[in-house]
């Protein structure tokens, strides 16, 4: 079992930046890829950004990529999601997620641990 808690979200301006943080324990953190999904109401949860198992790789999603950063502190055992040049469309409620695969990481039927979530606005 992984555990998962989020932190870092929060209202900001558009243009702003904000730095999500997600906590996790249980399990070794190296054995699992983690990525980041958000979700706003009546839509489907969709794909941010994700890095592999061992930091060397990362995905994002297109409407983010050049604005986002994933990266994981093995000391700390946390992910981290920096957002910069935030737009309104980025307001939605963002999730932290752990794979115990490499493959299929923009998938979220490939995540077996989900945290609560993060709320992050962004006002126009």
């Amino acid at each position: 079992q992984v555990q998962l808690v989020e932190s870092g979200g929060g209202l900001v301006q558009a243009g702003g930046s904000l730095r999500l943080s997600c906590a996790t324990s249980g399990r070794t953190f190296s054995n699992y890829a983690m990525g980041w999904f958000r979700q706003v109401p009546g839509k489907e949860r969709e794909f941010v950004a994700a890095v592999s198992r061992n930091g060397g790789s990362t995905y994002y999603a297109d409407s983010v990529k050049g604005r986002f950063t994933i990266s994981r502190g093995y000391a700390k055992n946390t992910v981290y999601l920096q957002m910069n040049s935030l737009i309104p469309e980025d307001t939605a409620v963002y999730y932290c997620a752990a794979a115990r695969v490499d493959y299929g990481l923009g998938n979220s039927l490939e995540y077996a641990y989900w945290g609560q979530g993060t709320q992050v606005t962004v006002s126009s």
